[in-house]
């Protein structure tokens, strides 16, 4: 699951396929709506459709994941605070990152976008168990400078499953290999 103004064409996603294909492992990213409630709605509707062995979400789409409970879920670089960001980052068009497949080239950050956001992560955290403790990773970047959830995500899910990696906010090709996919293959058996 993509962040804040990408889509599923992100280089992640595509480097996560060519990756694990040979494994036989599909790899599914759709574009998550702009709109934080239909992206919650969508997204519950997805798992529900595809049932995946396991989720990997960033930034933005990692705060969404969290809220997937019951399934084994990757947050990297989660950002459990967007509503906060966006009231800071300004508001307007903003540019998608990547190709959408839609073909929109944008979209408008607004107050409505915000309080949507903030409604979402009233929910963060919600109704843990013991066993989605066990379901959930978060792995952080230690030179992120954009975003900095670590200790909400140490206080709701302990440090049992917390992780560092050397690198930034956004995900490359380096992180991915030495980060991400080997705990992908590690909680697949692959």
């Amino acid at each position: 699951m993509h962040g804040f103004a990408g889509s599923g064409a992100s280089g992640t996603a595509t480097s996560m396929r060519n990756a694990l294909y040979e494994q036989g492992v599909q790899v599914t990213a759709p574009d998550i709506p702009v709109m934080p409630a239909e992206a919650m709605t969508f997204l519950r509707q997805q798992v529900e459709m595809l049932q995946p062995d396991m989720i990997v979400a960033t930034s933005m789409g990692a705060m969404y994941a969290e809220q997937l409970r019951g399934h084994l879920r990757i947050l990297v670089n989660p950002s459990f605070c967007m509503a906060r960001l966006l009231t800071f980052g300004g508001l307007g068009r903003k540019p998608f990152r990547n190709e959408r497949q839609d073909g929109a080239k944008d979209f408008k950050v607004d107050k409505e976008m915000i309080a949507q956001f903030k409604e979402v992560e009233k929910h963060t955290f919600e109704g843990i168990t013991p066993a989605d403790r066990e379901l959930v990773y978060g792995l952080f970047g230690e030179h992120d400078k954009r975003v900095n959830c670590q200790p909400q995500f140490k206080k709701a899910y302990g440090s049992a499953h917390f992780a560092l990696f050397d690198g930034e906010h956004y995900l490359n090709d380096t992180v991915l290999k030495r980060a991400v996919l080997p705990l992908v293959r590690q909680l697949l058996g692959i």
